[in-house]
C-alpha cells in the first residue's frame, strides 16, 4: 500500500470544475495497482480515505495527527493482506486477525515491535476507523472490546470511562519527572549561554549561536510555548520591551494557525526572558540577516512590518491568519527569514530539539551525570510548574497589587488580582477546562510545591500548641 500526500498544486490541468476539496497535506491510501474498485466493487482504501479525510472535523485538526493516523492504518491494512484476511471481513476472522497482530507489534520483529504507548495509538486509531466504519455501513461490527468504569476527577467529579482493552497498561505517569526544578532550569540556560553552573564562561565549549540559544529556550521557559509556536514566530509578534523593569509579566499573543488546534491564546513572558529576547534581535540576528541572501521557494516578501502584520507581495495581512507554511517564507526588508530565530545565514531556524539533546548531553557529560533528557515539551512542563509555584506562593499576586496600588492602569495586573490561579494557568497553557489543566498538573506531580507552600503559612509554634490542647481538651470531654 502507497501513503500518499494531497497537493492540489496544477489542479487546472484535471478537467475539474472547480479546486477539489480535499485539504492540502491530507493523507492518502492507494493500493499498489493504484486502484479504487475492482470487479467486486469499491476496495477498502475508499472508506479509509473518506475517514481521514474527515479527521479535521472531527476533533483531529492537526497534519501531525492524520499523517500518524494514516500510518497506522496501512500498517494494519499491509498485515491483513498478509494474512489473506480483509479490512472489512467478519467480526470473528478480525478478532483473530487483531490478536495476531497485537502479538506481532509487542513481542514480534525487532523492526516491527512498538513500546507500549506506540502500540496504545495504534489500537485506539483502528478502533476508532472501525467505530466510524460501522456507523456509515461499511462493517457490522467494531473487532475490538471493551470494559467500562469511572473515576474521580480531582475537583470531585465522578466521570464515567470506557477502556479499549487490546490496550496495554503502563507506568504510573506522575512516577516519571517531566520537568525541571529551578536548579537545572538555570544550569540549562547557562550552558545554552556557553557557561559553567556558576555562570563564568565555560573555556572547553566550542558551541555557536549562544544568543539564539539562550533567548529561545528562555522563551520557551518564560511562556510554555509549544515547538511548533516557538519556531514559527515571527520577529515582529514579540512584545515592545518597556524602558523600566516590571514584575507583571508582559502579555504575548499567539497566532491561531501556529497554535494547538488552530485556537490562539494570550500567555505571557516575563521582563528578563523578553529582554534576552531584545538582545538577540538587535545583535546577533541582526548580523545572521544583514545581507542574507537566503530565499526559499515562492517567497512572501515583506513590507511596512508592524506589531499587528505586514504587506506580504504588496498586500496587507494581519500576522494571526499566516500558516506555519507561509511563516517559512517569509522573507525580511532588509534580507532573511521573517521567523524570530534564523541560522547564521539568515535562513530560519527550527531545529530546538537538536539544540536541547546536545546541551543536556554536554551538562550531563562535564557537569552533572543526573542532569535529564531535554525535550522541548519539557520546556511547557517546567513553564506550568515554574507558574504554578509563583501563583500558589502569591508572587504574581502580590506584583499585580503593586501595580494597581501605585495607580497603573495594567489589564493584566487587574486580571491578576481577581482570577483563581488555576483559572491563570489554564488560559496560559491554552487549555479548554480547567479539568483538564487539573489533570495535566497532577501527571506532572504537584505534591511538593503545595507542601512547601503549607509549610511557609503554617502556623507558629504558638499556635501550633494552642490547636493541640485544644484537640486535647475535646479527647477529655
Amino acid at each position: 500500500m502507497i501513503l500518499h500526500f494531497f497537493s492540489s498544486a496544477g489542479w487546472e490541468s484535471w478537467d475539474l470544475h472547480s479546486r477539489p476539496l480535499i485539504r492540502h497535506g491530507m493523507p492518502v491510501l492507494v493500493d499498489e495497482d493504484l486502484r479504487f474498485e475492482d470487479e467486486d466493487g469499491p476496495r477498502p482504501t475508499i472508506a479509509m480515505n473518506r475517514w481521514l479525510q474527515e479527521l479535521p472535523i472531527t476533533g483531529a485538526p492537526s497534519p501531525n495527527t492524520w499523517r500518524a493516523y494514516a500510518q497506522q492504518l496501512k500498517s494494519w491494512s499491509e498485515f491483513l493482506a498478509a494474512h489473506s484476511v480483509g479490512v472489512f471481513a467478519d467480526q470473528l476472522r478480525l478478532r483473530g486477525a487483531l490478536s495476531a497482530y497485537a502479538e506481532h507489534r509487542l513481542s514480534g520483529p525487532l523492526e516491527a515491535r512498538l513500546e507500549g504507548t506506540s502500540w496504545n495509538l495504534a489500537a485506539k486509531t483502528i478502533a476508532t476507523f472501525y467505530e466510524w466504519s460501522v456507523r456509515n455501513g461499511h462493517c457490522t461490527d467494531v473487532p475490538f472490546s471493551y470494559s467500562e468504569g469511572s473515576y474521580l476527577r480531582p475537583d470531585g467529579v465522578r466521570v464515567q470511562s470506557v477502556r479499549n482493552l487490546a490496550t496495554v497498561r503502563g507506568a504510573k505517569p506522575h512516577a516519571t519527572r517531566k520537568y525541571l526544578e529551578r536548579p537545572y532550569a538555570e544550569l540549562l540556560m547557562n550552558a545554552l549561554a556557553g557557561n559553567d553552573p556558576d555562570g563564568e564562561p565555560d573555556h572547553g565549549f566550542r558551541g555557536r549561536e549562544t544568543g539564539r540559544n539562550t533567548a529561545g529556550i528562555g522563551l520557551a521557559l518564560s511562556t510554555g510555548l509549544r515547538l511548533r509556536e516557538l519556531s514559527h514566530l515571527t520577529v515582529w509578534e514579540i512584545p515592545p520591551l518597556s524602558r523600566l523593569p516590571t514584575t507583571v509579566p508582559v502579555p504575548l499573543q499567539l497566532a491561531p494557525p501556529t497554535a494547538k488546534g488552530g485556537k490562539g491564546r494570550q500567555t505571557w513572558i516575563d521582563y528578563e526572558a523578553l529582554a534576552r529576547v531584545h538582545d538577540y534581535v538587535a545583535l546577533e540576528r541582526a548580523a545572521s540577516v544583514e545581507g542574507s541572501r537566503w530565499l526559499p521557494r515562492d517567497p512572501l516578501y515583506v513590507e511596512e512590518p508592524t506589531y499587528a502584520g505586514a504587506r506580504l507581495n504588496g498586500t496587507y495581512r494581519p500576522w494571526h491568519v499566516l500558516t506555519p507554511d507561509e511563516r517559512r517564507r517569509l522573507v525580511a526588508p532588509g534580507g532573511g527569514s521573517a521567523l524570530l530565530a534564523v541560522q547564521s545565514d539568515g535562513s530560519p531556524f527550527v531545529d530546538w530539539a537538536t539544540v536541547l539533546r546536545r546541551t543536556s548531553t554536554r551538562v550531563r557529560d562535564r557537569f552533572d551525570p543526573a542532569f535529564p533528557h531535554v525535550f522541548p515539551h519539557m520546556t511547557r512542563h517546567t513553564f506550568a510548574m515554574a507558574t504554578l509555584e509563583r501563583l500558589v506562593r502569591g508572587y504574581y499576586q502580590r506584583a499585580a497589587q503593586l501595580v494597581l496600588d501605585t495607580g497603573g492602569d495594567n489589564a493584566m495586573a487587574l486580571y491578576l488580582t481577581k482570577a483563581d490561579p488555576l483559572l491563570v494557568l489554564r488560559d496560559l497553557m491554552g487549555h479548554a477546562s480547567v479539568a483538564t489543566t487539573q489533570a495535566y498538573l497532577h501527571l506532572l506531580d504537584t505534591q511538593r510545591i503545595f507542601r512547601e507552600a503549607y509549610k511557609e503559612t503554617s502556623p507558629a509554634p504558638r499556635e501550633q500548641g494552642e490547636a493541640r490542647a485544644e484537640f486535647r481538651d475535646c479527647d477529655a470531654r
